[in-house]
């Protein structure tokens, strides 16, 4: 297959997690009910606190905006590690020797409980112990990687420095984690959200909570886009980027990210071990046996959400990587995700705020969900159950050590403003003749309107400003939507949301003309 033919993507992104497994299905939650704890997202973090949650006496259940485990769960690179890039140096040097104990302590424990957890469930989730490496192409990133490996191993982590690697290309410095891992999420998940369901947790999908009020007992009253109420004594929020914001405004302090994968066919057997580099451009690497044979997935190019050039060109530049490094024979799947990322790289895990100490929030995992989640569902867990946990406070949302990145919540803040007053500014397509398959911004009746043609030639006609707070949306071309560049809401071609913080879909009272042709009488 020639690289022409390889990046002509006649079909959309499609991940391997989710092609390789069927979709169970939960009701939608059509009535009141009153539970003990409400557990809002039904991702990893979400599925696995109300495993850990799941005791005798205490009535869960799990309110789910789309279908569980298909949102970032579904689209991830499934890397079992507590390598997360050069994180421990930086945090020994930000937050102290302590904070880089406990974050260490908790993903290390993370990767056991995964393994503990398959074990005693005897579930088939091709689960592998690999090593994980950092590596650099560039003499001025080898003293940071010794720095690294030096912290890490420190913090009890079996970490080595080397000067070389497995991969077909050499290296400056790499740092290599040992007794790391990978797995199949869903494999691993879908069965634990099977069996808690048996045990008095009540999954609901197609349930998204659109507000949360406070009765006067204390207890909180979840509100459901049916106008169901969920009462509930305690509120775990885990729907990837918050989506109740007041009165901690989380949206001032997480800013969410888009990478890339693709899945290649190659000629050559992968070397083993998962990789990432640690330099920009990002390139992680590591390989997934399936029925179809070995896959080797290729990821990177992150940008932040409804900022990145014409999003088809990452895959392209993933794909002219791939063909660097391998020969590659077929391109078999392709997909995207999205991440929340924080100001100081560690998540905000913990009460939501001092003031709401019965609502506790897990966000913010940067592009290590795996561990990271695990160690939140057992933060959450204790201090639910127990009142404190040993790696609270590295993770507390209102930890004191954010004052550290104070500029770089600034610069991130500003670049929002900056998207706000360019996406109102922008205008827009004179020239309105959209092709199948493209979306465009034009001008229609003084506002600025989103308008995507399919390939029977019908148009699809949305109002592009985000319900959420505003912003103004941009077309995503890999991935046929409309995405906010403020906060990282997603939407369908016809408004839908695909992805929040937004709990409002678009506007989309226009009529869709099916000849294809925009015209100002037609609306």
């Amino acid at each position: 297959m020639d690289i022409t033919e390889q990046k002509r993507f006649l079909t959309p992104p499609l991940s391997y997690w989710m092609d390789s497994t069927s979709q169970p299905e939960y009701p939608v939650l059509n009535e009141d009910i009153n539970v003990d704890i409400a557990v809002v997202g039904g991702g990893i973090a979400g599925i696995f606190t109300s495993y850990l949650l799941n005791k005798p006496g205490l009535e869960i259940a799990i309110l789910e905006a789309d279908q569980i485990l298909r949102g970032t769960t579904g689209h991830t690179t499934a890397k079992i590690t507590s390598q997360h890039g050069l994180i421990y140096h930086k945090i020994m040097e930000k937050m102290g020797i302590e904070f880089a104990q406990q974050y260490a302590d908790a993903n290390e424990t993370a990767i056991r409980i995964i393994k503990e957890t398959i074990q005693e469930n005897k579930i088939s989730c091709d689960y592998m112990e690999q090593s994980a490496y950092d590596y650099t192409l560039l003499e001025d990133y080898c003293d940071r990687i010794r720095q690294e490996a030096d912290a890490a191993a420190s913090l009890g982590i079996k970490a080595t420095y080397l000067e070389e690697v497995p991969l077909p290309f050499k290296v400056k410095a790499a740092v290599r984690f040992d007794n790391q891992a990978q797995f199949h999420p869903r494999k691993f998940l879908l069965p634990i959200a099977d069996k808690i369901t048996k045990n008095r947790v009540q999954i609901y999908e197609k349930t998204r909570i659109v507000s949360i009020e406070e009765n006067e007992n204390g207890s909180y009253c979840l509100i459901t886009n049916q106008g169901n109420k969920v009462t509930a004594e305690k509120i775990v929020i885990a729907s990837h980027y918050p989506f109740y914001n007041k009165p901690a405004f989380y949206f001032t302090r997480i800013y969410p990210e888009r990478s890339y994968v693709v899945a290649i066919k190659a000629k050559e057997n992968y070397p083993g071990g998962m990789y990432i580099s640690a330099e920009e451009p990002g390139r992680s690497l590591r390989s997934q046996m399936t029925d179809q044979g070995e896959l080797i997935f290729i990821g990177g190019e992150h940008h932040k959400t409804g900022q990145g050039e014409d999003t088809t060109t990452h895959y392209e530049k993933l794909i002219d990587f791939a063909n660097q490094t391998f020969t590659v024979k077929q391109i078999p799947y392709r997909w995207s995700t999205q991440d929340c990322m924080t100001l100081d790289d560690v998540p905000y895990v913990g009460q939501f705020t001092s003031k709401k100490p019965n609502i506790y929030i897990a966000t913010g995992y940067g592009k290590w969900g795996m561990t990271n989640s695990i160690a939140s569902a057992m933060i959450i867990r204790d201090l639910i159950l127990e009142g404190k946990s040993p790696w609270q406070d590295v993770y507390n949302p209102s930890r004191h050590t954010i004052v550290a990145s104070t500029k770089t919540f600034v610069v991130e803040n500003l670049n929002v403003a900056g998207k706000i007053v360019q996406g109102k500014l922008s205008l827009i397509h004179e020239d309105v003749d959209v092709k199948p398959g493209e979306g465009k911004i034009i001008e229609l009746d003084g506002q600025r309107t989103g308008v995507y043609k399919d390939i029977n030639g019908n148009l699809h006609i949305v109002d592009t400003t985000c319900q959420h707070m505003g912003c103004e949306l941009y077309w995503n071309a890999a991935e046929k939507t409309w995405d906010c560049p403020c906060h990282g809401s997603r939407f369908s071609i016809d408004g839908d949301i695909v992805e929040g913080p937004t709990v409002q879909p678009l506007n989309n009272e226009k009529k869709v003309n099916p000849i294809g042709k925009l015209l100002k009488e037609d609306f």
